[in-house]
């Protein structure tokens, strides 16, 4: 290992006028000669709605996960051997019992607090999600206890799902029984938010402010000058890779908004900013992994759309609602357009987890000290099954053994899973929802 001139505590910043940046792992953080702190562990959900095709997601037998991937899975083929899939795991606060209809409702509330949510459009009633959980634990170490981020531009209060209300369907993180933690879902919004870009402004306000916008590395330029002298040509090189990428971040923003500008559908844009699935997906994420690199936080949820969702996916000629089509009763055709549905969400993922991969963090990547949760809260979205939910557990920051499938037995609470996460995360809790004990994921073969 190389090292520098100058020793940096682990939080250190770039400051400028109105911005403040938080600095990657750099060789200086450590004194010469002294062991490497291990670097921290990162957990993301990320959460897709109405379920998933299963036939084409399944694989079929235990062990070494094959050459051949099913369908849905075979944009993260590049993710073999840092991947496990699990089998088996269930919601049973997800079915109906004495509630009547409402899966998407019950399914989503549920999904990271594990217990049945009360049906009501009004007196909503959930419970602490395991992410909290975990944010209360380690949260004071980072700038950002989570971050809740989504993609679908949706209302909080009202009667979403046969009498469920809209804070279940909507979001996944809840700070207490009745409070959720609304997704943030404009980029900009995001990028403000970590960058410390000031107070949310009025639309007039912004608008005037835009036209005298400078790159927030402009704010801090000196800052990074004074730095970048007295660091060794390592150190260096990984800050300007940084930056680079916040700029990236920025570009890209500055575009989009621009496309947004010139653009009048006159309508209201139903989806945020940008208008393209896979743009919007990749600024979340980019912004996501420059989080983690920076340690601004180490908790994420990423509702990429709200459960229940009728968003159509016309950019690969799919204009019907997504939720309507996973009500397919067998329908070939309609089955291939949720299949094909179901690999555009993943392809997505492969591109930020390429992402995380190349990002260095310590001695590895980000990917390398991450847990990527991905999966539904309904398998088979046809006939709303909260059984053998669709669930891959991405990364190496589980101390598992990856390229895996494992199938538990079956009826295996969701909670268990979700027990082990926190355990791995340093979070030691004795009981949580539905849990019957933890998922050994390290000594299966």
């Amino acid at each position: 290992m190389s090292t520098s001139w100058k020793f940096l505590p682990r939080r250190s910043f770039l400051r400028g006028l109105g911005a403040t940046i938080a600095l990657p792992l750099l060789d200086a953080m450590s004194p010469a000669l002294a062991a490497v702190p291990p670097a921290p562990r990162r957990l993301a959900f990320v959460y897709v709605p109405n379920g998933i095709d299963m036939a084409n997601w399944t694989v079929q037998q235990d062990g070494a996960l094959p050459a051949e991937l099913p369908r849905v899975l075979q944009p993260l083929a590049a993710f073999r051997e840092e991947m496990l899939q699990l089998g088996n795991l269930t919601h049973n606060s997800g079915r109906a019992w004495l509630d009547g209809a409402g899966d998407h409702g019950r399914c989503s509330g549920s999904y990271l607090t594990g217990i049945q949510v009360r049906k009501s459009s009004v007196d909503v009633k959930a419970s602490i999600s395991c992410d909290q959980i975990i944010a209360n634990h380690v949260g004071a170490e980072t700038r950002f206890a989570s971050l809740e981020l989504g993609m679908d531009d949706v209302r909080q209060a009202g009667d979403c799902d046969s009498g469920y209300s809209c804070a279940y369907t909507n979001n996944l993180a809840w700070r207490s029984e009745t409070q959720p933690l609304p997704p943030i879902l404009n980029p900009r919004a995001l990028f403000e938010r970590l960058f410390g870009a000031g107070p949310v402004r009025s639309p007039e306000e912004r608008a005037r402010r835009a036209r005298y916008r400078r790159s927030i590395l402009d704010f801090v330029r000196s800052d990074t000058e004074r730095l970048a002298a007295s660091l060794g040509p390592t150190d260096v090189r990984k800050l300007d890779e940084y930056l680079s990428s916040i700029r990236e971040v920025e570009r890209q923003l500055e575009k989009a908004e621009g496309d947004n500008a010139t653009v009048d559908p006159g309508m209201q844009r139903p989806y945020g900013v940008p208008p393209d699935f896979a743009e919007h997906f990749k600024l979340m994420t980019d912004m996501v992994t420059i989080a983690f690199q920076a340690d601004l936080t180490r908790v994420v949820t990423f509702l990429v759309t709200r459960e229940g969702s009728n968003r159509a996916y016309r950019e690969i000629g799919i204009p019907d609602g997504h939720h309507p089509l996973t009500h397919h009763k067998h329908n070939p055709e309609l089955m291939e357009k949720v299949t094909r549905i179901n690999e555009y969400h993943t392809q997505q993922l492969s591109s930020w987890l390429g992402r995380l991969r190349t990002t260095p963090d310590g001695d590895r990547s980000l990917l390398d000290h991450s847990m990527i949760v991905y999966g539904s809260g309904i398998s088979d979205g046809n006939r709303h099954l909260h059984d053998d939910l669709p669930t891959l557990l991405i990364g190496r920051g589980a101390g598992a053994v990856p390229g895996r499938r494992i199938t538990f037995r079956k009826e295996t609470p969701m909670c268990n899973f979700q027990l082990t996460l926190m355990d791995r995360m340093g979070v030691h809790v004795e009981n949580f929802g539905d849990a019957s004990g933890r998922l050994d994921l390290a000594s299966l073969s």
